[in-house]
């Protein structure tokens, strides 16, 4: 699975042109017109990055990055801001809101590039297509997942459970917080259905002895804890 970038921008020709130069950086795109359309797609698909105009129709760039910081599932997501504005006062509230980085139009794709990349690598997100932790590997690129030089069969859902959790090591995720990140905030699933994947998961790890990474924690949900 390559990286994927969330473009929101109302401008077409600088949406292609992104789209055009990400693409092309080897990025997977995907693209949205108006903050609304934005959190339509962020509710089923989450991406690696969001880059995002300031002066958007209806809901702005500022105030969608400040919705974004409020909610659980988007709070982390890297955000770099594209605008013309290029005050000190704009550029201090584009901050203040709860962006990552910001850039001035125009700009250079290279220096986009360059920016997104360095954000990726400030958020952990892998640079090579790989994901690594206790002896578990995950190609992102082709969906395998080997354990200790093992390769392993492993469900969609489970794959997406495991690839969330070597992300966010140490982290603990509520039931409902799993809901959104594995299967989407549209899907209508009892939070009893988390319980059941996580057993699958564990019984994929347990014949080399790392079921025990998957930990319960007591009345709010799970975390994944490396073997150091």
């Amino acid at each position: 699975m390559v990286t994927t970038v969330l473009i929101v921008e109302d401008e077409p020709e600088i949406r292609e042109m992104l789209k055009f130069s990400l693409t092309r950086a080897g990025f997977e795109v995907k693209e949205a017109r108006t903050s609304e359309m934005a959190l339509q797609h962020l509710d089923s698909n989450l991406p690696d990055i969001l880059v995002v105009d300031w002066m958007l129709p209806g809901m702005t760039g500022v105030e969608l990055a400040k919705r974004l910081r409020r909610d659980a599932l988007t709070e982390n997501l890297p955000l770099l801001m594209l605008t013309a504005r290029n005050e000190e006062s704009d550029i201090l509230r584009s901050f203040e809101s709860g962006i990552d980085d910001y850039m001035s139009k125009p700009f250079s794709p290279k220096e986009l590039i360059a920016r997104i990349k360095a954000l990726l690598r400030r958020s952990g997100a892998p640079e090579d297509d790989l994901l690594e932790a206790s002896g578990i590997c995950i190609d992102l690129s082709s969906h395998q997942v080997t354990i200790q030089g093992v390769d392993v069969n492993i469900g969609p859902t489970e794959y997406r459970m495991l690839e969330l959790f070597l992300r966010n090591p140490n982290r603990v995720f509520e039931r409902d917080q799993l809901l959104d990140r594995v299967w989407g905030r549209s899907s209508y699933i009892e939070t009893r259905t988390v319980d059941v994947h996580v057993l699958r998961l564990r019984k994929v790890l347990k014949p080399f002895g790392l079921d025990g990474t998957v930990q319960t924690v007591r009345s709010v949900g799970y975390r994944f804890t490396p073997i150091k």
